[in-house]
């Protein structure tokens, strides 16, 4: 028999030392919670493919604020429905639209929260792409400065952080400039770098109403067997300002988060996304699954693969299962 002198084993026999040798540790304060707010008041409608989440009016949204900061999440990101969709999603950079008073509304009532805007187009436009089009092709370079003019709205209405998920090339740097010439220089951007054409993102796009009436978003977004490209996107980003880099979505593409949290020293954002979230609820409802240990497990990865931030619709539960 080999005389084993050194036994793992021996840093794993109590739950004291298991704490006290453990590399990583997840907290409520890595989490950001996603927002779906909508035009009314008084509307609390549930999403039925992201069960536990739903569009909120504004007045709601600010409700949930209040819970979601006494829990001790320190940021929420806000997404909408508008009122109206055209040919230019015009109802992105609206003052009146559902994001911008919600942004408003919270900033008063819940100074303290972290603040989100998601800048995009695709849930305004008639046509549920995430730009301008020109014949079926959505144009790069007019695109920017609608992205620029929803990202100063956002701002004005007491954003901290606006955050481009559009894929446009050269976002950041227009954004940057627009920020930077409207007085708001302290405004960050928390860029949607490593942004993959994913299957997962199904259930969101019903919650967001932001499915392409024609074609798709392979145009654009990144091709999910590409590893190099994901690393040229994080640098023309830095280059351009950003201030985090996101990898979304997070569990198919963890490989990816670790790449990026070794080669860089700004923050490291993932997105848990929908329909990461909607197999845990389907699987745990039916009851094949423990749910707080199979999300925190889950969210545990993503912080150990590199995350700094972690954006899910997990983050209520999982604050409330941390605390104990």
């Amino acid at each position: 028999m080999i005389e084993q002198k050194l036994r793992p084993r021996r840093m794993r026999l109590s739950k004291g030392i298991r704490s006290l040798v453990r590399e990583t540790s997840l907290s409520v304060k890595d989490f950001v919670y996603p927002l779906f707010v909508v035009p009314g008041e008084n509307i609390v409608e549930p999403i039925p493919s992201m069960p536990g989440c739903s569009h909120l009016s504004v007045d709601k949204a600010v409700e949930l604020a209040r819970e979601i900061f006494a829990l001790g999440i320190p940021a929420v990101e806000v997404f909408g429905l508008p009122e109206y969709k055209d040919e230019i999603g015009s109802a992105a950079w609206d003052r009146k639209s559902p994001v911008q008073r919600a942004v408003a509304a919270i900033r008063k009532t819940v100074p303290e929260l972290v603040l989100v805007g998601d800048v995009c187009l695709c849930q305004y436009t008639s046509h549920g792409h995430c730009g301008k089009l020109d014949g079926q092709y959505v144009d790069n370079d007019a695109t920017l400065e609608l992205l620029a003019k929803v990202a100063v709205s956002q701002a004005e209405a007491g954003a901290d952080i606006v955050a481009p998920s559009d894929m446009m090339d050269g976002r950041v740097a227009a954004i940057r400039d627009a920020l930077d010439d409207n007085g708001f220089s302290k405004v960050s951007i928390m860029s949607y770098a490593v942004k993959y054409a994913s299957g997962y993102y199904g259930p969101f796009r019903d919650a967001a109403d932001s499915t392409p009436q024609f074609g798709d978003r392979r145009g654009y977004q990144m091709d999910p067997a590409n590893r190099r490209e994901a690393m040229k996107e994080v640098a023309l980003d830095l280059a351009e300002g950003a201030d985090i880099i996101m990898v979304k979505p997070a569990l198919a593409y963890l490989d990816i988060v670790r790449e990026v949290r070794d080669a860089i020293d700004r923050p490291v954002a993932v997105y848990n996304v929908s329909g990461e979230y909607a197999m845990v609820k389907a699987a745990a409802a039916n009851g094949w699954i423990d749910e707080e240990r199979i999300v925190l497990e889950t969210l545990t990865g993503m912080k150990r693969a590199g995350a700094d931030i972690i954006i899910t619709y997990h983050a209520i539960d999982a604050a409330k299962w941390l605390r104990g």
